[in-house]
């Protein structure tokens, strides 16, 4: 394959797929008819490098054994590998202390976790959740429970033309009514950048706390917590290189302390009687049952590798394939992309949602993959905003750090080559 030249105007950035993609082994297959297999898929999930393989199979190898609750050295070990993950997300998101992260088997859970305690304990009728209507359905859904349950009531920020958070509607919607802010950092469809630490202002202007989602944010550039001004941040061990059934919530520890527990059982209790129970100190208040020990490790090995490229380095490199993800979808008749360019917003996601005048976007996806290219297709868990774009339904590729110009290139004219096909024959 000819290397693909720099844009023009482009920084000058190290080649991150150069030197990564020899540590991702899926990376290396072919795809069906013998293509070079190319993965444009990483907003639903991320590949796994070999370190975090290698931490998986430490574990199950040779630590395998429940944690905090054996005096075995196998146990001692397990435990310590376990915690040491939690310390290793404190640090990554600028935690104050290993204590305020809790870990969950996902992001989703997570945010259901705050509604059940926090919600829960804190709203009733009339009190208000504000809302975006680009929410992902974790960010939707939740809440709408929670309405259901206590009478709350649900608000909904809308987007600018340009496909950005519109700031003007939210602040006219934040009222003294409103008890909690819950937005995406990024969004998984439009890929903008929302503006967390002015939201969090306006948020803590009016009494209410402020939930992020940090999906798609925590991957692709550095996340501080503290500079966000969130009172709540959730992440997901799966968008961030480590395994599957593994997330987390990060809240301040008073917060947290006043929060009743979620679920009940083992580990999460100090002392059980006949008829009730005391809980365990933080952040096992939180953790009922045996957790995903393995899945822990493996996501703290996944951390340290972020964390040894550099998170700035990733961001600077993801911006540059961004651009050009961008100059070759434009320059296709028809194609229709949502959300902000990287002109408009420089930090947005290394992602494009787009649609096809006259075309599904399952179709598209299909004869994509036919050719060895992994895109998504669908609503991407968020159909209030394709709704409000009169869509049923948008493809959508996304770049990782592993993503190299020349496979960009080659989805462009297999995108291209598609449309004509489909057009031809529809």
């Amino acid at each position: 394959m000819v290397a693909a030249p720099p844009l023009a105007g482009a920084p000058v950035v190290a080649d991150l797929a150069v030197q990564t993609r020899p540590d991702f082994p899926l990376l290396a297959q072919t795809a069906c008819l013998g293509q070079p297999l190319i993965y444009l898929d990483y907003a639903a999930t991320s590949q796994k490098p070999r370190q975090v393989l290698e931490a998986l199979q430490q574990y199950y190898s040779l630590d395998n054994a429940n944690v905090h609750r054996g005096a075995h050295q196998l146990s001692a070990r397990a435990t310590d590998h376990f915690e040491a993950a939690r310390g290793k997300v404190a640090a990554f998101i600028g935690a104050a202390s290993a204590r305020e992260i809790v870990f969950t088997r996902n992001a989703s859970e997570a945010i259901n976790l705050v509604a059940r305690t926090w919600g829960d304990a804190n709203l009733g009728e009339g009190d208000e959740v504000l809302l975006s209507v680009m929410e992902h359905h974790s960010n939707l859904v939740p809440w709408q429970l929670l309405a259901a349950r206590t009478g709350c009531v649900l608000r909904h920020a809308g987007v600018t033309e340009s496909g950005e958070l519109d700031l003007e509607d939210l602040k006219a919607k934040i009222s003294d009514r409103t008890k909690l802010v819950s937005l995406v950092h990024v969004s998984n469809t439009l890929g903008c950048l929302n503006p967390i630490e002015a939201v969090a202002e306006l948020a803590h202007g009016a009494g209410a706390l402020l939930l992020v989602d940090a999906c798609q944010s925590l991957p692709h550039k550095p996340v501080d917590v503290a500079a966000l001004g969130a009172d709540f941040l959730v992440g997901s061990s799966h968008k961030l290189c480590g395994p599957t059934g593994m997330g987390f919530l990060w809240a301040h520890e008073a917060l947290l302390e006043a929060m009743p527990p979620f679920l009940g059982g083992g580990e999460m209790i100090h002392d059980v009687y006949l008829d009730h129970s005391t809980w365990a100190d933080l952040p096992h208040k939180f953790e009922a049952g045996t957790p995903a020990i393995g899945e822990a490790i493996g996501m703290g090995a996944a951390l340290d590798y972020l964390q040894n490229l550099g998170m700035e380095r990733i961001h600077a490199w993801e911006q540059q394939l961004t651009r050009r993800l961008f100059e070759r979808l434009q320059a296709i008749d028809g194609v229709r992309i949502l959300g902000p360019t990287p002109d408009q917003q420089p930090d947005r996601a290394a992602l494009a949602a787009f649609s096809v005048d006259g075309l599904h976007a399952n179709d598209i996806a299909a004869l994509l993959d036919s050719a060895g290219i992994c895109i998504r297709s669908g609503h991407h868990c968020t159909q209030p905003l394709h709704r409000h774009y009169g869509l049923a339904s948008s493809a959508r590729a996304s770049l990782g750090f592993t993503t190299t110009p020349e496979e960009i290139d080659r989805f462009a004219e297999e995108l291209e080559g598609t449309i004509g096909f489909l057009r031809e024959h529809s």
